[in-house]
């Protein structure tokens, strides 16, 4: 697929999974300041994260695979504006694990769950 971005990225697609997509849609569109569509494809519905030119994903219904406490740890970026995104996760039903810290020369992160209770790192290179 020529839409993964994968000439330059090294994570191309990442699979967040839900219990309820609607609320889980919510909850990205406002912490990540982005777009969050619903699709359908052989009977399936989901909903990708607007990834025009950056690396992309979607949240799957897939209540079993909730995890918050394993797996993998995938860094959503939220450049430039790390302190309104973590400002936005507990009124969209998440909530923050471990406030924005500094990661050395990476720049900053928080933890927080997302509304579904998925352990998730919000990226910046500046604490702004």
């Amino acid at each position: 697929m020529s839409d993964m971005n994968s000439t330059y990225n090294r994570a191309v697609w990442f699979d967040i999974p839900v219990a309820d997509l609607d609320r889980a849609a919510a909850f990205y569109r406002a912490v990540l300041g982005i777009e969050v569509h619903k699709a359908e494809f052989n009977g399936h519905a989901f909903c990708v994260l607007d990834h025009q030119s950056g690396n992309g994903g979607c949240l799957i219904l897939h209540p079993d695979a909730v995890s918050a406490t394993a797996g993998i740890l995938v860094y959503l970026n939220v450049d430039r504006r790390i302190k309104d995104a973590v400002s936005k996760v507990e009124s969209n039903s998440g909530k923050v694990l471990q406030p924005t810290h500094a990661i050395g020369e990476h720049g900053f992160r928080a933890i927080v769950l997302d509304s579904e209770g998925n352990r998730i790192a919000l990226h910046s290179t500046v604490d702004a």
